[in-house]
Parts: structure tokens; C-alpha cells; sequence
């Protein structure tokens, strides 16, 4: 029989629980990497200038969204140094407040924002203009890769599957769930929509969006002309709102082809809550502070 010193359980270790969200805030301002085993490809200029089974995916400080990291062995092209912004001190970015105290960066903050020391560099499709921004971090961790600029280049693959917008997180996912709570959204006392038929899209460090079968949508609504793209779902039409004798601008978008994980949401509607009042089963809620706030 083990002593009680040998006992597995007997350790002085703090066994305080901690919320996961506050762990992933913490960790948000490091540099932060994980390989992945899946097969990365991209393609510039029409040509495969990418193709490892060795990346990494990284998360510079503050990046919500990972990138990729590529050893320099398996970039087909011509690297060498460039000039870009010098390292950010600023309060650059967006708030949201349930995960940090500082503002993130998300995919719309330009690639050269970064809290990372390290070289600047090009990737250049040999004997061409056609080039993509990357950047070496002085980082042990990542000695020999280049971090790559995902929107520079003409398109990225995971194995055989094209990627859009960003790497997908290992960390992170997302879920729909139908519900029948009464859902309504409404505008200076005006009402957008009211359904029990919403679908809920819960994604990591998210605040839980409402889609809306079209029919409860009472508002309407005009096709406006921004798109966007979600590495999740896929590419997203917008929506403005006639809400009295006003037009709310980009308050509301649709996925119509989306991506397998979103495929639940199809032709649903869902609105920037965070910009109107949100009542649940007659219960106004709080809006929620994220970028688009």
C-alpha cells in the first residue's frame, strides 16, 4: 500500500477552478503556435508556391483568428526582406470585453499590426511582380518558418479542401441548436422580427447569434452590396433594414451557400443585435460588445 506522500492524489498543487475564458484572455497577448499534421498548400500568381506537411498554425498577440507558419524549405518562391510598419504599441484594434482587457486584433486589422519582434519579408513568384507579404518572428519556437499573409495569396488548401478567409482553429467551433424561445428584435420600438423557429449559431468567445427563418422577418429588408466571408460558414450577402421612415445599413446578412458546418443556417437571417434590442421570452437583453458593436 503507497504512503500518504506517494499517494497520486496528495499533491500541494492549486486546485482553484478558473473559467476558460479567462485562461484563453490571459494567453491572448503571447505568441502563441501548434503544428498541424493536414497537408497546407497556396497557390500565388497561379502557381503552387506552398506545399508542407510541416506547418504551423500560429496566433501573434492579440490575433484571434490564427495564420499559418511555413518552413522556409517549403516556400517555392524567391524570400527576401522588406520595410513594413515598425512594431505596434497602440490600442489598435477592437474591444471585446468578455475575453480581454486589451483590443484584438481581428481579420480585418492588416497583417503588418503585429506585437511580435521579428523581419519583415516578401514571398515572390520567381521572374514576376506577384508577391505576398510574410514575417519572420524572432522566436525559437518558429526558427526557419515564415508566418504568410493568408489574404495575399490566390487561395489556401487544408488536404483537398479549399480554406477561406483563415485557418480554421482547432480551438475553436461552432454549434447550432434550434430553439423555441421567443425571439424578437427590434429598433426604437419598432419590431425587426419575431420568431419561435430561430436557430442559435453559438461560435467560441462569441456572443450566441439568432437566425431567423425569413417569414418572421418583418422588417424589410434590401440587398445591400458588402459580402463577407467566414471561415465556418463561407460567403455572406447583407442586408439593410426599412425600419420606420429610416434605412438601418448593413444590419443584417444570409448565407445561401454556406460551408458543411453551417448548413443548418441556410437562407436564415441573422442581425447585428448588438446594434438593436434583443428581448428573449420577453426579456430585453444586454447588448453585446464584439467588433461589429
Amino acid at each position: 500500500m503507497s504512503s500518504p506522500s506517494e499517494d497520486p492524489l496528495d499533491f500541494d498543487a492549486d486546485t482553484t477552478g478558473v473559467r476558460m475564458r479567462d485562461v484563453m484572455g490571459q494567453l491572448l497577448q503571447k505568441l502563441r503556435y501548434e503544428p498541424t499534421v493536414k497537408r497546407i498548400r497556396a497557390t500565388l500568381g497561379g502557381q503552387t508556391v506552398v506545399d508542407t506537411t510541416r506547418a504551423m498554425l500560429v496566433w501573434e498577440p492579440r490575433r484571434v483568428v490564427p495564420g499559418y507558419a511555413v518552413p522556409i524549405e517549403d516556400i517555392r518562391a524567391e524570400i527576401s526582406t522588406r520595410t513594413s510598419a515598425p512594431l505596434q504599441k497602440g490600442a489598435v484594434g477592437f474591444m471585446l470585453p468578455d475575453l480581454s482587457k486589451v483590443p484584438v486584433f481581428d481579420p480585418r486589422i492588416p497583417f503588418d499590426v503585429r506585437m511580435t519582434p521579428g523581419e519583415p519579408v516578401e514571398v515572390r513568384v520567381g521572374g514576376t511582380e506577384t508577391a505576398a507579404a510574410g514575417f519572420r518572428a524572432r522566436d525559437p519556437g518558429l526558427a526557419n518558418y515564415v508566418i504568410l499573409a493568408f489574404a495575399d495569396f490566390d487561395s489556401w488548401f487544408e488536404e483537398d479542401d479549399e480554406i477561406i478567409s483563415h485557418p480554421h482553429d482547432p480551438y475553436g467551433r461552432i454549434d447550432i441548436r434550434g430553439t423555441s424561445r421567443h425571439v424578437q428584435l427590434m429598433l426604437d420600438g419598432h419590431i425587426l422580427a419575431d420568431t419561435t423557429r430561430a436557430r442559435m449559431l453559438f461560435e467560441t468567445t462569441l456572443p450566441a447569434r439568432y437566425y431567423l427563418p425569413i417569414e418572421d422577418v418583418v422588417a424589410p429588408l434590401e440587398p445591400s452590396s458588402t459580402r463577407s466571408m467566414c471561415s465556418y460558414k463561407g460567403h455572406a450577402t447583407w442586408y439593410s433594414a426599412i425600419v420606420g421612415d429610416r434605412k438601418v445599413d448593413d444590419i443584417a446578412w444570409q448565407y445561401e451557400h454556406p460551408l458543411s458546418d453551417a448548413a443548418d443556417v441556410q437562407d436564415y437571417v441573422a442581425f447585428l443585435d448588438e446594434r438593436l434590442d434583443l428581448v428573449i421570452d420577453g426579456e430585453q437583453q444586454k447588448r453585446s460588445v464584439t467588433p461589429w458593436s
